[in-house]
């Protein structure tokens, strides 16, 4: 292993949607990406598809919930790839409903998932990247439900800002092993979850264009620009920080 070795991400939910979306982004910036996933056959289906065109890129199937599954997914991306320089905790769910009739069991599942997962894969990779003695780059995916709060989403909203806040406490506390700790927080961009959302009338397109003042969702390329950006040596001064995607839309107050 030598500094001119391609540096390693490893990238969360990335078997389809933003997840996919980044990896390509990074594979494109000259990263070799591991693409992780619950979805174990997805995962390798994205990772033939986009080997195909050439790209050094690997997949395992992970459950971010399950602490030892974490430790794993690191332990496999060193195997196959040598070092691990960048993760990304892209992996979530969103089962919106009224908080009156959320279970135990979707409450359990939507912290495990969207803030448990997120500290279990971060401290998985600080591991490594603390042994490997020259610093790294962690990247949170959580949304601007960190900071606004919308109806029928009460754990959503929790977990993410939660993120937020374990985002800062990270980036502080290993800043002394040169890694560094940001989130980006998308608003709705277009993935198939939210076209769903958008079919079954939990969103309304026109009114949620009007709310945005750039007038459009984001596309998962904005959001993987942004990753792109902080994991980049532009950002190496920038750390605990929140980067939101999501056209003016926390900045707009009147409605």
């Amino acid at each position: 292993m030598t500094f001119t070795d391609p540096k390693v991400a490893l990238i969360t939910g990335a078997a389809r949607g933003i997840g996919r979306g980044i990896a390509e982004q990074l594979l494109a910036d000259g990263y070799a990406v591991m693409i992780a996933d619950i979805r174990g056959e997805a995962a390798v289906q994205t990772a033939a598809e986009l080997a195909a065109h050439g790209a050094a890129v690997a997949a395992c199937q992970t459950d971010v919930a399950d602490p030892a599954a974490c430790q794993a997914m690191v332990q496999r991306t060193v195997e196959r790839f040598g070092r691990l320089d960048v993760l990304v905790n892209n992996a979530g769910i969103s089962k919106p409903q009224p908080s009156l009739e959320v279970s135990a069991e979707d409450w359990r599942r939507m912290i495990d998932i969207q803030l448990n997962g997120v500290f279990f894969c971060a401290q998985a990779a600080g591991r490594q990247m603390v042994a490997q003695g020259w610093g790294g780059v962690i990247v949170n995916i959580t949304s601007i439900n960190a900071e606004a709060a919308f109806p029928q989403r009460a754990s959503y909203v929790a977990a993410k800002a939660g993120v937020q806040m374990l985002t800062k406490v990270l980036a502080i506390e290993w800043a002394e092993h040169k890694i560094r700790v940001n989130a980006v927080g998308p608003a709705h961009t277009e993935t198939e979850m939210t076209l769903q959302h958008i079919r079954s009338g939990r969103i309304q397109l026109d009114a949620l264009r009007k709310r945005i003042p750039l007038g459009r969702l984001a596309t998962v390329q904005d959001v993987a620009n942004a990753v792109s950006f902080l994991v980049s040596d532009k950002a190496n001064f920038i750390t605990g920080q929140s980067l939101y995607v999501d056209g003016g839309y926390l900045a707009f107050g009147y409605w």
